[in-house]
């Protein structure tokens, strides 16, 4: 062996996770990618630069199939990291590998590695505040608690909490809370004309406002599987 092939530095591999979104599309096909495009409008560039996985749990596609959906997808501008619910032997190897042993992102925690993983995040903050407004084009992503916004959201800016989200100003862009899987959490706001509300994945857009509802002071929560939305005077 050399001196230079000894000196080599040994190449390091580290795990790294990251909050994706997941799309699990439902029967028949054509009309769910119909409601999604009619979702995006209310929404453009909703998913641009997120990592996305493609749920095909509640679907039987063959290999010709899914690579069309990931491909009206990609037209779309939705990127498909990886693929859940398929088996890989069915579809080419161009197509985004095969994901196993994901889990809806959770806040809680139980047994002995729960209790590790809670020990070892103590002195992490489980909420965060925002002094200015979030601008046009912004992203704030919070997977850890509240989320405090002193200012507004504007049109065309995000905000996406693992917990409560509270605005002192207008909510204009989009809100999601309990992006986690927390259906406890809530919105609220002292004037909301948005482009999207969403709670633990279930969602209103501008068009599903009541006009009674606009430019108002609000609150919003789940109830099951709707998401609520009344004054908060």
């Amino acid at each position: 062996m050399t001196t230079a092939a000894r000196s080599r530095p040994q190449m390091r591999f580290r795990g790294r996770s990251f909050m994706a979104f997941s799309l699990a599309p439902e029967a028949p096909v054509a009309g769910w990618l119909h409601d999604l495009d009619v979702w995006m409008r209310n929404s453009a560039g909703f998913f641009a630069g997120r990592p996305v996985v493609l749920d095909l749990t509640s679907l039987a596609l063959s290999g010709s199939a899914i690579q069309h959906l990931v491909g009206e997808l990609e037209s779309r501008g939705i990127r498909i990291m990886g693929i859940e619910g398929a088996d890989p032997g069915d579809f080419a190897g161009h197509l985004p590998p095969v994901l196993r042993g994901g889990r809806p992102a959770s806040t809680g925690e139980g047994g002995e590695s729960g209790r590790a993983a809670a020990a070892s995040k103590r002195t992490e903050p489980t909420s965060l505040m925002i002094e200015t407004h979030v601008r046009s084009g912004q992203s704030i992503v919070f997977p850890g608690g509240d989320v405090t916004v002193i200012g507004s959201i504007s049109s065309a800016a995000e905000v996406i909490a693992g917990g409560s989200i509270h605005v002192y100003g207008a909510i204009r862009g989009r809100a999601m809370a309990g992006a986690n899987g927390n259906p406890q959490a809530r919105i609220f706001c002292s004037c909301v004309d948005a482009e999207l509300l969403a709670i633990d994945g279930f969602y209103r857009t501008a068009d599903d406002l009541e006009p009674g509802l606009l430019n108002r002071p609000i609150q919003a929560w789940l109830e099951g599987a709707t998401l609520m939305i009344a004054p908060f005077d």
